[in-house]
């Protein structure tokens, strides 16, 4: 109780720098500092009622938030929690999501980025370009067809990559 005492002494010293502040105001103030102090170094025992496996899955949930993510491994905060850092802990990012309680699917990066990115990938509309990229290669090869240029390699053997060998 002395150590937590002279913290409460220390605490009320540093707000009576700040204000003005009676005697009287002082002492209650050290003594309910005390008590909360030595209230705080004792051991919480967790309700009843409240599963550990629970109470982790509502921390996971809210390590995600708008602008970072917070690993549940370390307590460090990222925008996004790499495969690299991941790995410092021995897992990817499948097993954090497992141990962790997280969806599937989840993506462990902050809301904010996660928004951006989507909406930057709806505005290049890639599967537009694939479906054209697809369209023309097949006009292409139906105009090969029709003017009897066709290609050299044999269908079922693909053709050989690099220079060729030496004989």
């Amino acid at each position: 109780m002395d150590d937590m005492f002279k913290q409460a002494l220390e605490l009320v010293k540093a707000q009576a720098t700040v204000r003005a502040m009676t005697a009287d105001e002082m002492t209650s103030m050290v003594n309910a500092l005390a008590r909360s102090l030595q209230a705080l170094s004792q051991p919480v025992a967790e309700p009843a009622g409240v599963a550990p496996a629970a109470a982790a899955k509502a921390d996971a949930a809210k390590s995600i938030r708008e602008t970072a993510v917070t690993c549940l491994e370390c307590g460090k905060v990222f925008k996004i929690i790499t495969a690299k850092h991941l790995a410092l802990h021995g897992l990817d990012a499948d097993a954090y999501r497992e141990k962790w309680g997280l969806k599937k699917g989840a993506p462990l990066a902050c809301k904010a980025l996660v928004r951006a990115r989507r909406k930057k990938m709806k505005e290049m509309q890639l599967w537009e370009r694939r479906r054209a990229a697809a369209g023309s290669k097949a006009k292409a090869a139906e105009a090969a067809v029709a003017t009897g240029t066709v290609a050299t390699t044999a269908p079922g053997k693909p053709k050989a990559k690099g220079r060729p060998k030496k004989a």
